[in-house]
């Protein structure tokens, strides 16, 4: 089918952003590109992109277009990654991203195993507390908290963690009061509410205002550490603070729960198979050292 080539194309355009952006990443011309562009666009009889000198973006029907280009694009790379894995050793770059946390702790020391033991593993780390988009970054794995409602992405839940309401035990030295500022990160909501629950004291709720916030894991961190006020902390990293106190030792936060993202829906390479593996494997020994403690 003499079309497919162009419907390559056309999805690569969309996710780089730009022609002269999709002709570097395929490493051609951008006369090249722009072609391919045009033909497709004669053979459907349609346009697909308005373009300007600055900016573009996708026509209504080149937005539904692009969603089965998309897919043509990872059955594409998936048949090439089959090949591949006849390989008996897992090789090739890896783009893998998670929020800061998730990263320093958990994907960090799990891919460190990886890495010693297959040397032809070369990944790139991505952290960012906010979601990066996984088809435009060619992001071949993600680890998040939460499941996605991206039916383009398949995803597997590998591991669970709780968040503690914490401060510095120095600032609770008389107790929690509405005295103590928030420190809030910026996935939480300016009014902030907790509800905590017991197996013996019932459950309580606190409220506040978040008074201090911050786009980044480690400056909220920081913040608890240098005793500026109250805040959660994932329970994997808690443990291994030191000076920071639960606010309410009797009680605790509901259960989150990590999941696995990738694009390849039919056929995992095994490269992001053994990541996830691992890091699964690391999220289980950590609960299990957690539950005998």
């Amino acid at each position: 089918m003499k079309q497919l080539k162009g419907m390559s194309v056309f999805a690569h355009i969309v996710e780089e952003g730009s022609i002269s952006q999709a002709a570097d990443v395929l490493g051609v011309s951008k006369s090249v590109i722009s072609q391919h562009l045009k033909n497709l666009e004669e053979e459907l009889g349609i346009t697909l992109l308005k373009r300007t000198t600055r900016k573009q973006s996708l026509t209504t029907a080149g937005e539904n277009f692009y969603q089965y280009c998309h897919k043509l694009n990872v059955i594409a790379e998936e048949a090439m990654l089959t090949a591949k894995d006849t390989l008996s050793e897992p090789q090739g770059r890896l783009r893998i991203t998670a929020s800061n946390a998730l990263m320093d702790s958990v994907v960090v020391p799990a891919l460190s195993n990886i890495i010693k033991r297959y040397p032809k593993v070369k990944p790139e780390f991505i952290s960012s507390d906010k979601h990066i988009d996984i088809a435009s970054e060619r992001i071949d794995l993600a680890i998040r908290v939460g499941s996605s409602k991206d039916s383009l992405m398949k995803q597997q839940r590998i591991g669970e963690f709780r968040d503690v309401l914490c401060a510095h035990a120095d600032l609770l030295d008389k107790g929690i009061d509405d005295s103590i500022p928030y420190v809030a990160n910026h996935w939480q909501h300016k009014a902030i509410v907790h509800q905590l629950e017991s197996d013996v004291a019932g459950s309580l709720i606190y409220e506040k205002e978040a008074d201090i916030m911050s786009n980044s894991y480690h400056t909220c961190l920081a913040l608890l550490k240098n005793k500026v006020g109250v805040g959660v902390v994932p329970d994997f990293i808690f443990k291994n603070v030191e000076g920071i106190v639960e606010v309410f030792p009797n009680h605790h936060l509901g259960v989150n729960h990590i999941y696995a993202l990738h694009p390849y829906m039919q056929h995992t390479p095994l490269t992001v198979s053994i990541c996830i593996d691992e890091i699964k494997a690391l999220l289980d020994r950590s609960n299990n050292k957690a539950l005998t403690q």
